[in-house]
Parts: C-alpha cells; sequence; structure tokens
C-alpha cells in the first residue's frame, strides 16, 4: 500500500489531518489500532477555541458543531464565595469558544473521511515506523488484531498522532523531554441533570479546586480536584455531589442541581512536552509531542495547531517544490505549545490546592485571582489565552 501522507491515529488529530490534506488534492492513510465505536465514544477535551471552530468549519466539518455545539462567551470564576465572571468578546475583539464534545468532533470528521477521502483502517495497529530518515518512509502495521495480517504503508511522509504511549514518539531517536506530574488529579462525572449554570464556572476552595462544565443542555460534566491515587470507585454519588456544593458556595442564592450519575473516572495532571516534533519525515502532532493538564482547555486545540501547521507546509511544498515551511514545522508549532504549557500551568497553579501548602502560598492565590478580577490587563490575558492563541 503506497500513499503520500501515511497517518497514525485517528483521534480528532488524524482525522482532521486528513480532511484538511483531502480538501487540498493530497492523499492519505490513517491507521487506527482501536474500532469505530471505541474512537466515537471515548470521553476526552469539550471545549473548542475560536481557531478550532474556524478550522473545522473552513474543513467542511462544522454544520453540526454549529448546530448542536453550546457556543460560550465566559467563565465564571468563584473563589471566597465571590464570583466574577471574564467577558471573551469584550476583551478580545468578539472571540468565544465552543463546547462540543471530542466525540462529536471525531464522529463528524468520521463520516466525512469515509464518505469522501481515503482510507481509514480501523482495527489496524501500527508496529513500527521505518526510514524516516529516507524520503521514502513506511509504516509497518497488522490488521485484523494479534491473529491478524501484516502489511507495510509505503508514503512521501509520516504523521504520528498516536498519542503518548504510540509508536510514533519511539521512532524519533533523540530530542530533549519536558514534563512536570502534579501531586492531584481530577474526579470527572458526566450526569443527566441541566447545567447548574450556562457557562463553565472554575472554583478555587481551600478543600480543593472545582469546575462546572457541561456536554449538552441536559447533561452536566464537573470535575473535583482529588489525590493523584484516587480510586474514583471509592466515591459515592452522595458524597461526590456534596462535594461539589462545598467547593462551589457563594454568599448569593446560586445553587447546583443534582441527578443521576451515568460515568466517572479519574484523570492524573502533567505537562509534558518532546522538542523537536519532527525527525526526518516522520513529523509528531497531538499527545505525541505534548500534554498539558486539562485546566487550561488546551489539548485538543493545540493537537488542531499542530496539523493545521503541518497541512499548510505540505500544501506549500507541493505548490511550490520549497521545504521552508515543512523544516519550520517542529518550531512553528513549538512557540504556540509553550504559550499553552504556560497557560495551562498557570491556571493549575492558580485555582488547585497543593499538598501541603502554606497560608502564604494560599494567599498568593487569591491576591492573584484579585488581580485578575480587578484588572482588565490581566482579564484580557486570560481571555486571549483561554479563547486561543493564534495558529501557525
Amino acid at each position: 500500500m503506497r500513499t503520500t501522507v501515511g497517518i497514525i491515529g485517528a483521534g480528532p488529530a488524524g482525522l482532521l489531518l486528513a480532511r484538511l490534506l483531502h480538501n487540498a488534492g493530497i492523499d492519505s492513510v490513517v491507521l487506527e489500532s482501536r474500532d469505530r465505536a471505541y474512537v466515537e465514544r471515548r470521553q476526552r477535551a469539550g471545549i473548542l477555541e475560536q481557531g478550532t471552530v474556524d478550522v473545522l468549519r473552513e474543513a467542511g466539518a462544522g454544520e453540526r458543531m454549529d448546530r448542536e455545539g453550546l457556543r460560550h462567551d465566559g467563565i465564571e470564576l468563584r473563589f471566597a464565595r465571590r464570583r466574577h465572571r471574564v467577558d471573551f468578546p469584550a476583551l478580545t475583539g468578539g472571540r468565544s469558544v465552543m463546547v462540543y464534545a471530542q466525540t462529536e468532533v471525531c464522529k463528524d470528521l468520521i463520516a466525512l473521511q469515509l464518505k469522501e477521502g481515503g482510507p481509514l483502517l480501523f482495527e489496524t495497529e501500527a508496529l513500527a515506523v521505518e526510514g524516516v530518515e529516507t524520503d521514502r518512509p513506511r509504516v509497518r502495521f497488522r490488521s485484523g488484531g494479534a491473529e491478524g495480517v501484516e502489511d507495510v504503508l509505503e508514503c512521501d511522509y509520516v504523521v504520528g498522532c498516536d498519542g503518548f504511549w504510540g509508536v510514533a514518539r519511539s521512532a524519533v531517536p533523540d530530542g530533549r523531554t519536558f514534563e512536570r506530574t502534579y501531586p492531584f488529579g481530577w474526579l470527572g462525572i458526566l450526569a443527566d441533570v441541566a447545567p447548574s449554570h450556562d457557562e463553565l464556572v472554575y472554583a478555587r476552595h481551600d478543600r480543593g479546586f472545582a469546575l462546572l462544565s457541561m456536554r449538552s443542555p441536559t447533561v452536566s460534566r464537573l470535575y473535583l480536584q482529588v489525590p493523584a491515587d484516587t480510586d474514583a470507585d471509592s466515591w459515592s454519588d452522595e458524597r461526590i455531589w456534596d462535594e461539589l456544593e462545598r467547593r462551589f458556595e457563594t454568599d448569593d442564592d446560586w445553587s447546583l442541581r443534582r441527578g443521576p450519575i451515568t460515568q466517572k473516572s479519574v484523570t492524573p495532571m502533567r505537562s509534558y512536552v518532546h522538542e523537536p516534533m519532527r525527525h526526518g519525515r516522520l513529523f509528531l502532532a497531538g499527545d505525541a509531542a505534548h500534554i498539558v493538564p486539562p485546566t487550561g482547555a488546551k489539548g485538543l486545540n493545540l493537537a488542531v495547531g499542530d496539523v493545521v501547521t503541518f497541512a499548510r507546509a505540505l500544501t506549500h511544498r507541493t505548490a511550490t517544490g520549497s521545504d521552508d515551511l515543512l523544516d519550520a514545522y517542529s518550531a512553528t508549532c513549538l512557540r504556540r505549545v509553550w504559550q499553552a504549557e504556560r497557560f495551562s500551568y498557570d491556571m493549575t497553579t492558580l485555582l488547585h490546592t497543593a499538598p501541603g501548602a502554606t497560608p502564604f502560598e494560599d494567599r498568593l492565590q487569591l491576591a492573584r485571582l484579585d488581580r485578575i478580577t480587578s484588572s482588565r490587563a490581566a482579564e484580557t490575558d486570560l481571555a486571549e489565552a483561554y479563547t486561543g492563541f493564534p495558529i501557525g
């Protein structure tokens, strides 16, 4: 099998890249180890930056997003029983974000790829990436499970969108890694109840961070800061709702709606960057190259930035014969990556209670929040970062 671009991984990054390349007249093959049902139901991010929304629309993948997604023009910061709304359009010249789950983005892109695009091969495991220092790299893969048939995909370029544990990252022989592991995680729930607020609420509390989010007008997504080694099943539903009420408490008459919890899990918190994001004709994108704590809502959006940068660079090469943009891929992506890492780290340390934190550190958190809520400049910096850094 032969193609121009071999894409490993059918998450939002790999699927969007295939769509962008298709629209540019460049052929690709997508290899995905899981089955379609798994890809379309795995719960991940739910906040799309303005730039991501624009890219999906331009790619022809925004129709259902615009119909069913929830545009949000701000977030609420909650601390010391106080509430403060950050107005995104007023601070950023009109930018906003969209609440639209990664599962739905994947469903839309899969449908388009199967209808119009190149091969999208589910239950096809990439085993190794070879020859990336030549002009004919290849991906060895196996389809049909552990007893399946092995074959080779020959390419001009390989893009690894297969996450931290995938084969693409391990095919980069050198480079530097930067990492931070946090001593807490998020206990996340899905609940069949209408959201208790019409925008996301980020709450800093002495007992720990909490986040009120949503998946639809009838499904709430909420998170609690918990120790990193927490077993989600050790928390009863009643205990979860009681703790959420404590952490979202205010001095007004706001109240938290409760409902049946349909899913609960614990998400670890870490920051990770691999430099460079390219080796020969192998390009890393998304979690294969970088991971951010979810506090800044950047993970999916960073992956989108990576594949847009690659697609533009390859389209430029096809049109001009110049490798300049491909050669600049890693540096171009990393500028955006490190700004997102910085913002995600700032939001995490601003809102979470670190184990063993001193009263001095607690007061610094409150001072930082006071600064954001009393200074238009500080508030604008948060709004600009949250709604998204420029792509490319």
